[in-house]
């Protein structure tokens, strides 16, 4: 295990800079997810803290070595991508053992490695398949399979789930999670998708355009976005973003609020509007609603709630959990 960190990081191709300095501190153990929408420059990081790119400016530490000259070989990581990149001809303990015998390992702890990755992974029965005898999810088994072997201080993964249905993805996270419960090695992942992001992070860093907006643990940031690109982005469905005017505090550029946060009657509310598609979805339903005075709101109700398209609807706020933001988009902790 290691902890990493990025110190005064900035990468520019040529007169662009993706990436503005930046530090970040990455825990020893920790599960860290680098999230933001395409082109936030999580990738291009990743691919630096790999040894992919290097840094224009600034440097990388890995377990307290300065590593941001070093080969990807000589820098303790190990990397699983998008694609499987697996070998076809090979079977899958063929293509575990890959990297260990381009290394010279020894036979011997070349099988054990593989039979104790193999029982993580529960790929015990397919080692003598081929990856065309595979599920999408076993391969990226396979390819994490891979990365195992070779003991690595820190695993970095790059999107490695987008390739796979909505099911596999729910799986693969829960393997992923458990994964990094039973060897507690340090692992930094890359998505778009923030509840990737929220259900498998103990430390989230939010990106946007190449600068880190927020750090924290996933409640955290959910409860507590500390700017309004944090808010709209952390969540699902994303939070409610509304005028100051509809809390009449001239300091509140923008109000932010969740749709569980919002109580629905169909007599007496704060904001008046009109249900204009009502989605059930068994235990929720999901009201998209047109506030006469602010606009589209998202609500979410209980799942028996009766509401139609066309209702009319008056909306009431928990001003307990109400989050303002001002004229530079950033929170502010206001009594209103």
């Amino acid at each position: 295990m290691a902890e990493v960190r990025l110190n005064n990081l900035t990468k520019r191709f040529g007169s662009v800079t993706v990436i503005p300095e930046l530090d970040l501190t990455v825990p020893d153990g920790s599960f860290t997810v680098l999230v933001g929408p395409s082109g936030c420059g999580k990738s291009t990081l990743l691919r630096i803290i790999a040894g992919l790119e290097t840094p224009t400016e600034g440097s990388v530490e890995i377990g307290g070595a300065d590593v941001t000259r070093e080969e990807p070989s000589n820098r303790g990581i190990s990397m699983v991508f998008q694609s499987y990149a697996l070998y076809p001809h090979m079977t899958v303990a063929q293509n575990i053992d890959f990297g260990l015998r381009l290394s010279k390992t020894p036979a011997a702890e070349r099988e054990e490695r593989v039979a104790e990755a193999a029982r993580i992974l529960s790929l015990e029965p397919l080692l003598d398949r081929k990856p065309g005898q595979l599920s999408g999810g076993q391969r990226q088994r396979v390819a994490i399979g891979r990365s195992i072997v070779r003991q690595p201080k820190v695993f970095l993964f790059d999107e490695p789930l987008s390739n796979l249905d909505a099911a596999l993805r729910s799986q693969m996270r829960v393997e992923l999670a458990q994964l990094h419960k039973s060897i507690t090695t340090t692992m930094i992942y890359v998505t778009h998708d923030q509840v990737e992001a929220m259900t498998l992070a103990d430390q989230i860093v939010v990106m946007n355009a190449g600068r880190i907006e927020q750090v924290g643990a996933p409640m955290e940031l959910y409860d507590k976005p500390q700017s309004e690109f944090v808010a709209a982005f952390i969540g699902s469905p994303k939070m409610n973003l509304l005028p100051g005017k509809a809390v009449q505090h001239d300091e509140v550029e923008t109000v932010g609020i969740r749709p569980e946060h919002i109580r629905a009657d169909t007599e007496d509310g704060d904001w008046p509007g009109t249900a204009t598609i009502v989605e059930h979805l068994g235990a929720d339903t999901m009201a998209h609603v047109k506030a006469d005075e602010l606009g589209d709101l998202i609500v979410r109700l209980p799942g028996h709630t009766r509401l139609s398209a066309g209702d009319r609807v008056f909306l009431t706020p928990e001003r307990e959990n109400l989050h303002l933001f001002g004229k530079d988009g950033r929170r502010m902790e206001l009594n209103v």
